[in-house]
């Protein structure tokens, strides 16, 4: 994948950013980049820091210290709902789905299309267009799914995370992050989260990846960026690292940093 550098595609960049929880310091001064495009995977051991950095960038949580910038704009996020007009939208492990509403309530839940007239005034949903327009959301990102009018709980683990991920990806503009979208998935099931994800990157978001799964990781996203102890110890370029240097990083071994 080639990877445009110039600072106008640049989605996220984040500069010196610092976390205390008191006398404990969670990021220690973190420096890091995410282009448009782009599949970042964001790995360390726990309490390396990640999930706080990810938190920080999406608005869950306040930085102590440090810079924020969205397509070049400093930003204070100052909030999650700030962050998804930023157009910065976060899937977590919980997905956040209702799983009694169908699938097309679950994308549209919160930005409901209600009908034209006098029925709209009366808060009268539009479901025939609510179902028609996620029927191309998903398509746009090569989900397929039996029908789009079943509940959601009737969905499997793998095709729910993916909906999760179509009901971001609809509303971002900017940036998608995941944490750890295949956990407790099996391996069909991860392979529609991967593939509902880099449809996202090909829809020009950049994509922050929060994984346990080094070895995928490798040969997934474009760039593995390490956190160790709050800081980030590697930058690398995926097709041009190993797992054994992503390993050598995390434990605090020697290794060569080789993004340019």
């Amino acid at each position: 994948m080639n990877i445009c550098k110039v600072d106008d595609q640049i989605a996220i960049e984040v500069k010196g950013i610092k976390k205390n929880y008191g006398h404990l310091q969670a990021l220690r001064g973190v420096d890091l980049k995410v282009v448009k495009g782009e599949i970042v995977a964001l790995i360390g051991d726990n309490g390396a820091g990640k999930s706080t950095l990810a938190k920080i960038i999406c608005g869950a949580i306040q930085k102590s210290e440090g810079e924020l910038y969205f397509w070049g704009e400093k930003t204070d996020v100052q909030s999650i709902n700030h962050a998804h007009k930023i157009g910065v939208f976060t899937v977590y492990q919980d997905l956040s789905l209702a799983p009694d509403l169908p699938v097309s309530d679950n994308l549209f839940l919160g930005r409901e299309i209600m009908r034209n007239g006098f029925l709209g005034k009366l808060g009268v949903l539009d479901r025939k267009t609510m179902r028609n327009e996620s029927k191309k959301a998903l398509a746009a990102l090569g989900i397929g799914l039996k029908s789009i009018s079943v509940d959601t709980r009737a969905l499997s683990g793998g095709e729910r995370q993916a909906l999760a991920i179509a009901k971001a990806v609809t509303w971002a503009n900017t940036a998608l992050i995941m944490d750890e979208p295949t956990a407790a998935l099996g391996a069909r099931q991860s392979a529609i989260v991967y593939d509902t994800i880099r449809a996202a990157s090909a829809r020009g978001l950049a994509v922050l990846v929060i994984s346990h799964d080094i070895p995928k990781m490798v040969s997934f996203a474009d760039r593995i960026v390490v956190l160790r102890h709050g800081c980030v110890v590697a930058s690398l370029e995926a097709k041009k690292t190993t797992l054994q240097e992503v390993l050598n990083f995390m434990l605090g071994g020697r290794g060569e940093n080789k993004d340019d």
